[in-house]
């Protein structure tokens, strides 16, 4: 029986967006006086295609039944695979080292944000279509592995560490929710550390982040120059901050402050008191979340909340880790937050999806 879509969900979800338009107007201001580029067309890119067609976007998930999307979830994933695989061709170029986007013209976007949504989708297709061998090594597990070491392979490719570690994380917690075996997790666990092991001794900048997370102090003014300035913003705020759009850090000192440091510029002019709310309303989601999932009519549309939602809830759980210092630095973006319009309309239309979900929870027994 449908009902209304969850709207407490909701409601967060709007208090994010909207918030999160007004953090990244301030955080622009910064990188604008350092670069001299125009904040209009920054902020209206990010208003026009992130805020707005992620609100189009959310709107038009919530209507769809979710279970539409079971039908077509490997033609959609391997459709997303092809269009990430584009990054590597004429259509793609690279910056800061990695090649993960794809231009047409004056527009550019990052389609690992459409092959997350679409690897959930699969994931969740797939481990409801096989939840009655998840608990076995060969029919359950390793075929797991397979597909998460697909999706791996085309991420380092990029690369981008970062979003993969994200997205296998999020697989991995739809496969215990779909009945795998906790001894497999740690199994896949352990590899885990020894690839990222590997690839800290293959690839530089990753052992550069591991050592900057053990000693920040190391190399201030090099390797640790970001985490240095991240904290130093972060504790300028004190209790209360300097007040919306009084951050100094974002003008002079911090990188990328309407990136993956902009929760850094937000402790800055909001302090203790406004972090804590902003930590309080992703908490809120991820419950509100994970009570979608547990009341969801079917395995797959538990799996489907409960991959976004960690899909969500875990890159900004780790990217406020690392502007504190508690994580190493990951590169990832602040959802609903950080600049990408890209980013934030997959974010928006992934909330759809679970808001649809939540019109045909089953009424919880008393």
């Amino acid at each position: 029986m449908q009902k209304g879509l969850d709207r407490t969900l909701l409601t967060i979800v709007l208090i994010l967006v909207l918030g999160g338009f007004l953090i990244f107007s301030s955080a622009s201001l910064g990188l604008l006086a350092r670069e001299g580029a125009r904040f209009s067309s920054i902020a209206l890119s990010q208003f026009g295609f992130g805020v707005i067609g992620g609100l189009v976007a959310l709107t038009i998930m919530s209507n769809i039944h979710f279970r539409f999307w079971r039908k077509y979830a490997f033609y959609v994933f391997i459709a997303s695979i092809a269009l990430t695989l584009l990054v590597f061709t004429g259509l793609g170029f690279e910056h800061g080292g990695a090649r993960r986007w794809i231009s047409l013209g004056s527009f550019s976007f990052q389609p690992a944000e459409i092959l997350k949504l679409a690897f959930i989708v699969y994931v969740a297709t797939w481990l409801s279509g096989m939840q009655k061998f998840t608990g076995t090594f060969l029919q359950g597990t390793l075929p797991f592995v397979g597909i998460i070491a697909i999706v791996g392979a085309l991420m380092l490719a990029q690369p981008d560490t970062d979003t993969f570690i994200i997205m296998a994380v999020s697989a991995s917690a739809m496969f215990i929710t779909a009945g795998g075996r906790w001894r497999d997790m740690i199994l896949l666990f352990l590899t885990g550390v020894v690839v990222i092991a590997i690839l800290a001794f293959t690839r530089p900048y990753i052992m550069d982040r591991l050592l900057t997370f053990a000693n920040p102090a190391a190399d201030s003014q090099g390797k640790g120059y970001q985490i240095q300035q991240s904290l130093i913003a972060i504790g300028s705020g004190e209790i209360v901050g300097r007040g919306f759009g009084q951050s100094i850090q974002k003008f002079e000192y911090l990188p990328e402050p309407i990136g993956d440091s902009i929760f850094a510029v937000y402790a800055e002019e909001f302090g203790f008191m406004g972090s804590s709310l902003l930590v309080l309303l992703f908490t809120f989601f991820a419950f509100r979340g994970y009570r979608i999932a547990s009341h969801a009519p079917d395995m797959f549309g538990t799996l489907l909340v409960v991959g976004f939602v960690t899909l969500i809830i875990g890159q900004a759980f780790l990217n406020i880790a690392a502007m504190l210092g508690i994580a190493p630095l990951s590169g990832l973006t602040l959802p609903f937050i950080s600049h990408g319009g890209t980013s934030l309309l997959a974010t928006l239309a992934a909330v759809g999806i679970v808001l649809n979900v939540s019109k045909y929870t089953r009424a919880q027994k008393k």
